[in-house]
């Protein structure tokens, strides 16, 4: 496998920084000082592999991304059963423990707060909600065997799957000390299989 180049692996410690100072500061403080002191680099460096503070963000939209990507390919590795694969995608998510990233959660909120005040994050926003979408309708079809993914129901419970998951990463950057702690995964994936009545 090849090395990444210097300049992939200085971004990547850039987007790393942004995430680091965003999860503490949130978007709007994250100024491209601290992100300079957060990755030992200077302002001009930053300045050089990127034009503006919006494209580190969008960097680290897609950095998130691929992190959930990589976790979920963890977790679904020798799977068959749809279960389980289900199980994986919901864990992949929202269960703690090893490769979870709290500093995550955290930019995943202030994104989804700059998905409103900037188009262009509303975008990979959007479509990043509709791939989450689809996969669920596809997971819990293969689940619910008789319904497909074109049924109401399987829609609908999609979408209350990935507003709750959204709600608990909300939660879990802004009110973690009163949740429960580790609730969220094994508690959506009970009420999806009292829904598909898995028993």
């Amino acid at each position: 496998m090849a090395r990444p180049s210097n300049t992939a692996q200085r971004k990547e410690e850039i987007v790393l920084a942004l995430l680091h100072v965003m999860a503490e500061k949130g978007y709007e403080k994250a100024s491209i000082q601290m992100i300079g002191k957060a990755a030992g680099l200077s302002p001009g460096l930053i300045h050089y592999h990127f034009k503006t503070k919006q494209d580190i963000l969008l960097a680290l939209v897609d950095w998130i991304n691929q992190a959930a990507t990589d976790r979920l390919n963890t977790l679904n590795k020798g799977l068959t059963d749809p279960w389980d694969k289900l199980s994986a995608f919901i864990n992949a998510r929202l269960a703690t423990g090893e490769n979870a990233m709290p500093q995550i959660v955290s930019a995943w909120v202030v994104i989804a707060g700059e998905s409103v005040r900037q188009p262009e994050i509303k975008v990979l926003y959007q479509n990043l909600i509709e791939q989450q979408l689809k996969t669920l309708k596809k997971l819990i079809s293969d689940v619910w065997k008789e319904k497909t993914t074109r049924n109401k129901e399987v829609i609908n419970l999609s979408a209350a799957v990935v507003a709750a998951m959204e709600g608990a990463f909300q939660l879990s950057a802004t009110a973690n000390e009163v949740m429960p702690k580790n609730y969220a995964a094994s508690t959506i994936l009970s009420l999806i299989s009292i829904v598909t009545e898995r028993t």
